[in-house]
């Protein structure tokens, strides 16, 4: 019998599969040495010297990503080795941005004093310190199934929060999703939306037989009964009252596009995508006739230079950052990316092509890949279907995020308001990423663990062997 890749957990049992823990230690170390010479870069351009913060940031990042590969070689031994040095090259790339807008701002006003870097270092601590809970208490992805509904509820709750609070306590820049409360803030919608991807996971685990059958076949695609166009109906209005109550036009996206492409996944019909294409496009077409901000937003991505005194300054002033910035960019700390407004969040990439170049960027996009990637390899290889599930629609997550957040930024789609996983200033969508790797790198263990050996079988009562005794 031929045996596949030792690395194929469905080989037979018995067969050796590696660990590739090493392979993930050397590559933190790469991600660390890149972090730390970006932010040497910057430091010597702005400043003209290296500080003695730079070392104290060297040891405080390399302590977290050795804790966190100490905790996978621990608890997640077979987990796939490029997930967490893929986040860790984001984090400090996003941190060596930061600390470069940091310096500008300095530069601009002698006497301001905060600093964005250090907290978002302190952010990505306690990422980190979630990261080790998930994968120490989480032993088994498959328990999260069990808690569907409460997540989903616990979901639902948390969407629900800002838009009920007053103005005061949870609307920044005509979007109400955050919770305020003395001078601590944060966005609850990035912890609904994992707690929602479980719950999708779970409920068309349950459902997909009953959603893949179909009723007529029309120009050669296999329509859906109508009685089962329930659930994403239900997807639909919820999105919608995202977008209604919240103003938040980029979570409203974000959760209809997962379920949409989960429900595909799971019932493998491409109705379901076209069903869900009619729906966006209705649902896109009211929010702009019936609601002011996305109408705004619109029209600012359709000319951004006619409203570059308004609502188009954004992206005008990321398309001149990333024109200035050309092929091979104007380095780290040579451009002016402060000339973006919020460009320490919602339009960090453009900072980044500004002063990286189309190369850098693309460098960028290119890691992004490769962590989503990983994540739908795990999706293929596990075992069970809820796992499938979870780690698709959690690495689409991810790449729909940086899809949308990427268009909004270079003028290829209307500005969302959501935040590049990783890289971008914001403590809520950095800390929230962070549990969905963990639940990502647990799926992966399982994945790539070897299958137990089967316990030998017992002998037939013909095979059995016999003997005569003498009386």
């Amino acid at each position: 019998m031929t045996v596949g890749p030792t690395t194929d957990p469905r080989a037979a049992a018995g067969v050796t599969t590696p660990k590739r823990r090493g392979t993930e230690l050397a590559l933190l170390g790469f991600a660390v040495l890149i972090t730390l010479t970006a932010q040497a870069i910057v430091d010597l351009t702005l400043t003209g010297s290296l500080t003695t913060e730079l070392a104290t940031f060297g040891v405080w990042i390399s302590a977290l990503w050795l804790v966190a590969h100490l905790v996978v070689r621990r608890f997640a031994p077979y987990a796939d080795p490029l997930l967490l040095p893929c986040v860790a090259l984001l984090v400090g790339l996003g941190l060596a941005v930061i600390h470069r807008l940091d310096l500008a701002d300095r530069q601009i006003d002698a006497t301001a004093t905060r600093e964005d870097a250090p907290v978002q270092l302190v952010w990505a601590t306690l990422g980190v310190a979630l990261f080790v809970a998930v994968l120490v208490l989480l032993r088994d992805h498959r328990l999260l199934s069990r808690f569907a509904y409460t997540l989903a509820l616990v979901g639902l709750v948390l969407l629900a929060i800002p838009a009920v609070l007053p103005a005061s306590l949870s609307e920044v820049n005509g979007a109400k999703i955050w919770i305020r409360v003395a001078g601590f803030s944060i966005q609850p919608g990035e912890f609904a939306k994992i707690c929602l991807v479980v719950f999708f996971a779970a409920y068309l685990v349950d459902k997909r037989d009953v959603l893949a059958l179909a009723s007529r076949r029309v120009m050669g695609l296999e329509l859906p009964r109508g009685r089962d166009l329930g659930p994403v109906l239900v997807a639909w209005m919820l999105s919608i009252l995202v977008l209604v109550f919240e103003r938040d036009l980029g979570s409203s996206l974000l959760l209809f596009g997962i379920f949409v492409v989960m429900l595909y996944i799971a019932t493998e019909r491409a109705s379901w995508l076209l069903i869900g294409l009619a729906l966006f496009a209705g649902g896109a077409f009211i929010a702009y006739q019936v609601f002011g901000h996305v109408q705004q937003r619109v029209d600012a991505w359709l000319d951004p230079f006619a409203y570059y005194d308004g609502s188009g300054f954004q992206v005008a002033q990321s398309l001149f950052g990333l024109g200035t910035g050309g092929l091979f960019g104007a380095g780290l700390g040579g451009g002016r990316p402060d000339q973006v407004p919020i460009a320490k969040s919602d339009f960090i990439a453009s900072a980044v092509g500004e002063e990286l170049g189309l190369f850098g960027l693309v460098a960028v996009i290119i890691v992004y890949l490769v962590l989503v990637e990983r994540g739908l390899r795990t999706s293929l290889i596990v075992r069970d279907a809820f796992g499938k599930l979870l780690a698709a629609g959690l690495a689409f997550a991810v790449a729909w995020q940086v899809f949308v957040v990427l268009g909004g930024v270079t003028g290829l789609l209307p500005l969302t308001g959501l935040t590049t996983p990783f890289l971008a200033y914001g403590g809520s969508s950095l800390v929230a990423n962070f549990v969905l790797v963990a639940v990502l790198v647990r799926i992966s263990d399982a994945a790539r663990r070897p299958a137990p050996a089967a316990a030998p079988p017992k002998p037939a009562l013909g095979d059995a062997p016999t003997e005569v005794v003498q009386p």
